[in-house]
């Protein structure tokens, strides 16, 4: 600190602290507490943590220390909405195919994919399909079919640097039925090929009954009952439902629970 205010030492964090280790950043403001006035304090622990933000943390360093460290750098919380009627219709057809790419630091959504899909079987959507996701006709009339959404999906990975090796991240599914059957049962009927990073995930049905010693028999509605959460939007809604299975994930992160792939391998 070269004057009273402690202006160097602020304008040096200001310039580089996120390239400072966090324990260095813990005692230099261990150190500014015995020099700086309060008020100057307060403008350096703003700075940190802006700077923080800044450099992608997205969190306060409060925050970052909250919970432990996961073992993933992303989780990618997927959700889909299929054709269906009473009795079930075959095959079922992909029609919504949202992606919520969560930080495994801070817990925090980072970016979205999120496509709607024109099913080719059944083109025609039904009442109770409708009734019950909300996707009404002219929501998938004319949108790209499963392959082209599946090529999208590709390019979205790659962009968000999900492709390379040294980075870690796994889906989420409200169960195993997304792609432990939807995706590859589809996939089948059309000779697509499944890209191996849909072939492991994470079931929070069984992360939760693994936290909280209960199995959620009705899905969402039970996890966030039993976290006291209260419930995103509207059920059954494919993007509506990764919101809520992000904010149960993050809960759980919060009281100390690790995250573990619960898939066998293919």
């Amino acid at each position: 600190v070269s004057d009273a205010s402690g202006c160097s030492m602020i304008a040096l964090l200001h310039t580089g602290a996120a390239k400072f280790p966090q324990n260095l950043i813990s005692r230099a403001r261990q150190a500014a507490s015995l020099l700086l006035p309060a008020g100057v304090l307060k403008g350096f622990s703003s700075i940190v943590s802006r700077k923080l933000a800044s450099h992608g943390f997205g969190a306060s360093m409060a925050a970052m220390s909250s919970f432990p460290p996961q073992r993933y750098h992303y989780f990618l919380v997927l959700d889909f909405e299929a054709t269906c009627d009473k009795p079930q219709i075959h095959p079922q057809e992909i029609i919504e195919f949202p992606i919520l790419k969560l930080n495994g630091r801070t817990m925090e959504i980072e970016s979205t994919f999120h496509m709607y899909v024109q099913p080719v079987v059944h083109p025609q959507l039904t009442p109770f399909c409708t009734e019950l996701t909300g996707i009404i006709q002219g929501m998938v009339d004319g949108q790209p079919s499963l392959q082209q959404v599946l090529e999208r999906v590709d390019e979205w990975m790659a962009k968000e640097g999900l492709l390379d090796p040294s980075v870690k991240s796994i889906f989420v599914t409200c169960g195993d039925w997304d792609l432990k059957v939807m995706l590859p049962g589809q996939c089948q009927y059309l000779g697509l090929p499944v890209a191996d990073y849909f072939k492991q995930w994470i079931n929070l049905k069984k992360a939760y009954s693994f936290a909280m010693g209960s199995w959620p028999k009705n899905g969402l509605l039970d996890m966030n009952k039993g976290l006291n959460l209260q419930h995103i939007g509207r059920p059954h809604s494919g993007i509506d439902d990764c919101k809520n299975i992000a904010n149960i994930m993050k809960t759980l992160a919060h009281r100390g629970f690790i995250f573990k792939q619960t898939s066998k391998p293919f």
